[in-house]
C-alpha cells in the first residue's frame, strides 16, 4: 500500500504544469482572429506587404512561426483576400500604411487561383447534381420494378 501512495503523490504535481502549458498553444484560426482585431491590414483584407511575417514577429515575438505561417496562409488564401488582390495596386503594412506596388504577376496569380477555385466548385456542384439525378433515376426504376412485381406476382 505504501508504494501506491508514493507513486500517486508525484503524479499529481506532474499534471498541473501540463494543464497550465496547454493554453499557451494557439490555433492558426484563433491567431488569425487576433490579427484581424489587432491590425487594420488584416481586418480590412488589404494586400499585405512582402515580409509581413517579420513585422508580425517584431510586434509579437512569442508567436510560434508555424502557427503564424498557417494563419497567414488561411488569410491570403481566402476568397475575400484573393478578390482584393486581383484588383489591388498597393500593398500595406500591419497598420494599413501603403507600401510597395502589387505586381502584375501577383494580380494574375490571384486571378488564376480564383478561377481554379470557381471551376473546382462548379465541378463539385455538377457532380452532386449528377449523383442526385442518378439516385432519383435508381429510385424511380426500383419503384417501377416493385409495381411490376406486385402486378404480376402469383400471390395476388
Amino acid at each position: 500500500m505504501k508504494s501506491m501512495n508514493t507513486s500517486l503523490t508525484p503524479q499529481a504535481p506532474a499534471t498541473e504544469p501540463v494543464a497550465t502549458a496547454a493554453p499557451a498553444a494557439q490555433s492558426p484560426r484563433s491567431l488569425l482572429k487576433q490579427l484581424q482585431t489587432q491590425f487594420p491590414a488584416f481586418r480590412d483584407f488589404l494586400p499585405l506587404s512582402i515580409g509581413i511575417d517579420k513585422q508580425i514577429l517584431a510586434v509579437m515575438p512569442e508567436l510560434d512561426r508555424k502557427t503564424m505561417r498557417t494563419a497567414l496562409g488561411i488569410h491570403t488564401g481566402s476568397l475575400r483576400y484573393l478578390k482584393v488582390m486581383e484588383k489591388a495596386k498597393v500593398r500595406h503594412d500591419l497598420d494599413g500604411t501603403p507600401g510597395a506596388e502589387v505586381t502584375d504577376t501577383h494580380r494574375a496569380h490571384a486571378t488564376q487561383v480564383l478561377q481554379e477555385r470557381f471551376k473546382k466548385e462548379a465541378e463539385r456542384k455538377k457532380a452532386e447534381r449528377e449523383a442526385a439525378a442518378a439516385e432519383e433515376a435508381a429510385r424511380v426504376r426500383a419503384d417501377k420494378l416493385n409495381q411490376l412485381t406486385a402486378k404480376f406476382s402469383r400471390k395476388g
